[in-house]
């Protein structure tokens, strides 16, 4: 009997107001940008206003998303606190879902905005298996000299005293039906830069580098010698990619899909020796992307961002599962390849709101 399990960037699951843009017009919504607004307290009031009114629509769009997946343990990035997730399940989730993710986990990690990851879980599988909480980890206090991974690439950016870890690894022990299973759940450093950088994605490389190596440090000293016979999954946002499809086109022309398979990644770390597997590479090459980047029509494609990577004796043990990708709750710009358009949440617009900029993937999954 299966446990469904999942990882979705839920994109901002914020319980407080930024009020920053008053003063830095690159941090003001694009709406409230059209009015001339000059006085700060006005500004507190129409921000207020306008993120109530869109996270409503939002956070419905969210939890159907969410409801699609039909998960058992649902593994989070970007939520804000404990009382924004316990606020979103029981007004949201639970009104679609009834009965459902009673057990929640979250710990305060490294991020500067105060983003987070989490792990909600059933109290049993769709299928009545117990499902129970063994152990919780934070790793968000590793430092690089701590796992003697500071390079002269880290200097250019970092301290050797500074955390790896640009959130958090959250290791999270359960038992399914008795059977142990280990989660990571991360959050890796973002591809960030401003349209003026040059390679954003190759710039932030080497921070990336070094959290996938010490996840995989993590796994390696606690299993040991057994790291291949024990049951655990790698999940999370890894804001990085091995491979793309470049998007090429516009609307009125139409669009051509080109796969592209990149020459580094910092994922390489988990894959080229078969340390863990990312199952979503068992999908059609062209139906693996969990987002749409766009900056114009010179600059588009479609990435895997979001993972779960299994352990060599889950992969085993699953040989013919193939994850699915929940797509609906994307917003009408994403351009998705022939034969893939799904059919979209009610409400969904043009840009916003939508669930996500990501897309949540779901894996059925026997634990032997």
């Amino acid at each position: 009997m299966p446990l469904r399990l999942a990882t979705f960037n839920i994109e901002n699951l914020m319980a407080r107001f930024d009020f920053s843009g008053f003063r830095k017009h690159w941090r003001q919504d694009r709406v409230v940008r059209l009015f001339d607004v000059e006085d700060q307290e006005l500004y507190r009031d129409l921000e207020r206003a306008r993120l109530i009114s869109e996270t409503d629509d939002t956070r419905q769009l969210s939890a159907l998303a969410i409801a699609e997946t039909g998960a058992d343990i649902l593994c989070l990035q970007e939520v804000d606190d404990m009382a924004a997730l316990q606020a979103f399940e029981e007004s949201y989730l639970f009104r679609m879902l009834g009965y459902g993710y009673r057990q929640k986990i979250l710990v305060e990690g490294n991020d500067s905005r105060g983003i987070d990851v989490a792990v909600m879980m059933r109290d049993r599988t769709r299928d009545g298996l117990p499902i129970e909480l063994v152990d919780v980890r934070s790793h968000a206090t590793l430092t690089y000299q701590d796992l003697d991974l500071f390079t002269p690439q880290i200097a250019l950016t970092n301290q050797p005293q500074d955390r790896i870890f640009r959130r958090d690894c959250l290791e999270v022990d359960v038992k399914i039906g008795g059977k142990p299973l280990t989660l990571y759940v991360v959050h890796f450093k973002s591809m960030a830069g401003s349209r003026e950088d040059g390679d954003a994605r190759m710039a932030t490389m080497p921070v990336r580098e070094a959290e996938v190596r010490a996840v995989r440090h993590i796994i390696e000293q606690r299993f040991g010698r057994d790291t291949g016979n024990r049951n655990f999954v790698i999940c999370g946002d890894m804001n990085d990619y091995q491979e793309r499809v470049k998007v090429i086109g516009d609307r009125l022309d139409g669009y051509r899909f080109e796969p592209v398979q990149d020459e580094m990644s910092a994922l390489d770390i988990f894959s080229r020796d078969g340390f863990a597997e990312n199952i979503v590479r068992r999908r059609p090459e062209l139906d693996r992307w969990t987002l749409y980047h766009a900056r114009g029509p010179e600059e588009q494609h479609l990435c895997q961002l979001d993972y779960l990577w299994l352990s060599p004796a889950l992969s085993r043990a699953n040989p013919d599962v193939v994850p699915q990708i929940i797509r609906n709750g994307q917003p009408y710009r994403t351009v998705f390849p022939p034969g893939q358009t799904v059919e979209r949440f009610p409400r969904i617009g043009w840009d916003r709101p939508k669930a996500s900029d990501h897309c949540p993937v779901v894996a059925s999954l026997e634990i032997a």
